[in-house]
């Protein structure tokens, strides 16, 4: 049992993988499933949400806060089990604050009085609960969702831009452009994966992109940073075997982070209930890609624009002045 425990001890110690070989099929196939989920997430163009299943934060509807007179914990299933017989649409139930609070979301289908819909659910829930106090109901509209959504792919596209512009400050444009590559990539198929299952795209659900975002940029710029060390110290080697050798060299520390990541969100994913599964599977995936196109996306894209060698080892001004004293 000593032998194979812990698990890293299972980990080669040094690697030699060919990333860099396989670069050009794989980032073709990479840019195929790109453009299938770009198109499966807009098509058809029906507002505000495409091919993506909207939830109630984007489509519009009704949130509802509830609370037990008692204090007792809320039935959670009780309450969906409830709403789920009203005919309603979309439904979220979460809790949140005290275990007494609740706050529901629902989608009021076209044609039918908002308010009559809003007194029915709440008689029906005090009928299956006993006793409640509703401080809070609010009906978003389909104006205020619209903002929600627009809002939300802004919010993607600042992240993006902002963490590629601290790469290109902090690498260089090179490096800057590799970064973006990725960090695109795992965005759109992230969508994708929203797209083809039909999860539900709500506010979490772009929270998880946002943290997908953060996820791949701590990988990219490990390995960035360790093929800009690499290049200073091997000027005659090839970029290509540069980033292979770059890549191996931080592939146990991006393995075990990656698992020890997939494996904490798939607890949450599988006890976590209906309000966390999408953003958990959605992680788990986000985590995979990105790790995925640390290795064949933003490193082979130095290899395709090139990157320049020697600016790092110029002579300083300080360190020239220095070297023409006496």
């Amino acid at each position: 049992m000593s032998n194979i425990w812990p698990f890293i001890k299972l980990l080669p110690v040094k690697t030699n993988y060919k990333f860099v070989k396989y670069s050009a099929v794989i980032g073709g196939l990479s840019a195929l499933a790109c453009a299938a989920s770009l198109f499966f997430t807009i098509w058809p163009a029906t507002p505000p949400c495409g091919g993506l299943n909207c939830g109630v934060d984007f489509r519009g509807g009704t949130v509802l806060e509830l609370s037990t007179v008692d204090g007792k914990p809320a039935d959670l299933g009780k309450i969906r089990e409830t709403l789920s017989g009203q005919g309603l649409g979309d439904i979220q139930v979460q809790a949140f604050g005290k275990a007494s609070d609740v706050l529901v979301r629902f989608e009021v289908k076209p044609g039918v009085n908002a308010a009559q819909a809003v007194d029915g659910v709440k008689a029906e829930l005090a009928k299956a609960l006993g006793p409640l106090t509703f401080p809070r109901t609010e009906v978003v509209g389909p104006k205020i969702s619209g903002e929600m959504f627009r809002n939300g792919v802004l919010a993607l596209v600042l992240g993006i831009g902002m963490m590629m512009t601290y790469i290109w400050f902090r690498f260089g444009l090179t490096f800057g452009i590799g970064a973006a590559a990725a960090l695109i990539h795992d965005v759109l198929l992230t969508f994708g994966l929203f797209a083809f299952t039909q999860m539900e795209f709500t506010l979490t659900a772009v929270a998880s992109i946002l943290t997908i975002i953060g996820y791949s940029v701590n990988d990219t710029v490990v390995i960035l940073d360790r093929i800009r060390e690499n290049l200073r110290k091997y000027k005659k080697m090839p970029l290509g075997d540069v980033i292979d050798m770059s890549i191996n060299e931080t592939l146990s520390r991006t393995a075990i982070t990656g698992v020890t990541g997939i494996m904490a969100l798939t607890g949450l994913a599988v006890f976590g209930g209906d309000a966390l599964f999408g953003f958990s599977v959605s992680m788990i995936f986000g985590i995979v890609v990105g790790t995925y196109s640390s290795f064949f996306i933003a490193a082979p894209v130095l290899l395709l624009l090139g990157v320049k060698r020697g600016e790092d080892d110029e002579v300083r001004p300080a360190a020239a002045g220095a070297a023409q004293r006496p």
